[in-house]
């Protein structure tokens, strides 16, 4: 009788190349809708703004309506409100919560109509005032897009999520010019693995995306600013101080959106007027200070670079903050990127000019100020930290700023980890009982080998046994508490099978029947050079508890594998985070 034995994992199989393929393919088109979203915004904005026919991506803060500014994002507002109540609540917010949400719930399914609702409702949202970016719903655009992909083609709910994760890279890196941030955003906020199975087609669709953009709008960085030079150990001990108050801060951002949010649910109003209610806010803001209306990458660009003063950026901190956490709050269709990169910037331009007005010899440049805290008011924030660092570099290019860098997100992801249990990216959803996964660490049982965690001493029952027999031996006290499982062998040591305890006790069948006769099935069986992982997808795939091991030529059998040995096999881990929690006071159970 032949028996069954799990293969050795493969990182890659010849499948991934058709999965490559459609991430290509697949990029080449969201960096097209990337572009056609911009043109959107760009039309929406002249419409809305100038009263022109124009699809240039101009700012509305060069607007000349005087009071009427302020009705443009009202009537925004009631727009994408209708198109949130007649055509999918899932076109509120900024999207990526609820990719995250499709991802960990419902295999990677998203709704088609989001594909060509989301856009649009961003579009309206910006165009008409809007304080977001493209980027966040070019993201949630990017991945429906590859949601729907993998909806239409026979792929498996992890592939699917490859394809949404790879139109959400692609999307965000023909927004940004910014691929390697991309793959990484993708990894800290949608795949929740790096697996070389799903990182492959990430990056190729991201290269492909960031092509598609240099072929239609150049390569110049997004956000250009002045050379910087290599800062010294001081300066750079400041911008890591700055960053961990940043960090502090994007806590207080955080629960401040989330209690407007809660605030906009106890109004006795129907949710579809929510967003005219942030939209009159938004265009109160905007007729006050015109540069918070819209995307503002050029604000971004204009305070890394070093020409916006002190009082500029200061009021563009605070009444950017006020305009997108209440538009944000009120459900209507925008980003949180571009924002939070705004009013991290001005943050710490101002930090950066008050070091240098009060502490001169820190030698803090104010620009490489605003540059470390606007990434790290997203490493916060968001707590996805290797992209804010990367992101920051890929959009300015500027070299001697990675290591302020590093360590102002550094500082701002321990400080925001500390205070805050959830991110911005995943309250929302964590509301709702979804439990998001916040760290990614190496699978436990594919660490161990079979052979390290096994039973070897195995008691076995010869084929030709009678029942009466063996009924006999179970009843003495030497087998009563010991062995749920016995290997079956035959006259020449070979094995035939595996009988458990209840087959042996099992009523009906006679006594004088032989161990042979209760062999319904093949072995199942596992060599002592696989993992514990494989071993316990064996058993899971199989449905039963016990495996025969064998040694390395799968010739002779050394042990026996139950699920009790693969619990048993976390004892070292679980023994050493106790040991970790008591040693230093910690009140957190030992992660699962």
């Amino acid at each position: 009788m032949a028996a069954h034995m799990p293969r050795h994992f493969r990182p890659l199989g010849r499948r991934v190349l058709w999965i490559c393929f459609l991430a290509m393919t697949l990029g080449s088109v969201v960096a097209l809708v990337a572009r056609l979203l911009t043109a959107l915004i760009g039309l929406v904005t002249n419409l809305a703004f100038y009263g022109r026919l124009s699809t240039d991506f101009s700012s509305p803060a060069e607007n000349h309506l005087g009071l009427w500014v302020i009705v443009v994002p009202v009537i925004g507002g009631l727009v994408v409100g209708a198109m949130a109540r007649w055509g999918s609540r899932a076109i509120r917010g900024h999207g990526i919560p609820e990719a995250m949400e499709q991802v960990l719930l419902n295999e990677s399914r998203i709704a088609p109509r989001i594909t060509w609702l989301k856009p649009v409702s961003a579009a309206i949202a910006i165009g008409t005032g809007g304080p977001f970016g493209a980027e966040g719903p070019i993201i949630a655009t990017g991945g429906a897009r590859g949601s729907l992909v993998g909806q239409w083609l026979h792929v498996t709910a992890d592939e699917r999520k490859t394809l949404l994760a790879a139109g959400a890279a692609a999307g965000m890196a023909a927004v940004f010019s910014a691929p390697i941030s991309s793959v990484l955003l993708a990894i800290e906020l949608l795949l929740f693995e790096r697996r070389a199975r799903s990182l492959i087609p990430v990056a190729l669709a991201a290269v492909v995306g960031t092509a598609v953009r240099y072929v239609l709008e150049g390569n110049e960085p997004l956000f250009p600013m002045p050379a910087i030079g290599t800062p010294t150990l001081v300066a750079v001990a400041a911008y890591v101080a700055m960053g961990a108050l940043t960090g502090v801060v994007s806590v207080g951002i955080t629960k401040l959106t989330y209690a407007i949010e809660d605030g906009f649910e106890k109004l006795p109003i129907h949710w579809m007027w929510w967003p005219a209610i942030g939209g009159l806010v938004v265009g109160v803001v905007g007729y006050f200070m015109p540069a918070t209306l819209g995307v503002g990458y050029n604000n971004i660009a204009s305070v890394i670079a070093g020409q916006i003063g002190l009082a500029g950026m200061l009021s563009l901190c605070l009444l950017k903050l006020l305009s997108w956490s209440v538009a944000l709050g009120s459900g209507t269709s925008g980003g949180t990127l571009a924002p939070l990169f705004t009013i991290g910037g001005a943050l710490g331009g101002v930090l950066g000019w008050l070091c240098t007005m009060w502490l001169p010899w820190l030698q803090v440049d104010p620009r490489v100020a605003a540059l470390v805290c606007m990434a790290a008011i997203f490493a916060g924030a968001s707590r996805a930290f290797l992209t804010s660092v990367v992101f920051a570099f890929e959009t300015t290019q500027q070299p001697h700023g990675l290591l302020p860098l590093l360590g102002a997100c550094a500082a701002a992801y321990l400080v925001s980890g500390l205070m805050m249990r959830n991110t911005i990216m995943t309250e929302k959803i964590a509301r709702r009982g979804v439990r998001v996964p916040s760290e990614y660490a190496a699978d436990y049982l594919e660490r161990i080998s079979v052979g390290e965690a096994c039973s070897r001493n195995v008691v076995s029952l010869q084929a030709l046994q009678s029942l009466t027999e063996v009924r006999a031996w179970l009843a003495t006290e030497q087998a009563s508490s010991k062995h749920q499982g016995f290997p079956v062998m035959d006259g020449q040591g070979r094995l035939l099978g595996v009988v458990t305890r209840r087959d042996l006790l099992r009523t009906g069948v006679s006594a004088g029947a032989t161990v042979q006769s209760l062999l319904g099935r093949a072995p199942l069986v596992v060599r002592e050079d696989h993992t514990l992982r494989e071993a316990a997808d064996h058993m899971v795939e199989a449905d039963v508890g016990r495996l025969v091991v064998l040694d390395r030529d799968a010739c002779k059998m050394v042990g026996f594998l139950t699920r009790g040995d693969l619990l048993r096999a976390h004892g070292q881990r679980l023994r050493e985070a106790r040991k970790a929690s008591r040693h230093f006071g910690s009140k957190e159970k030992p992660a699962a």
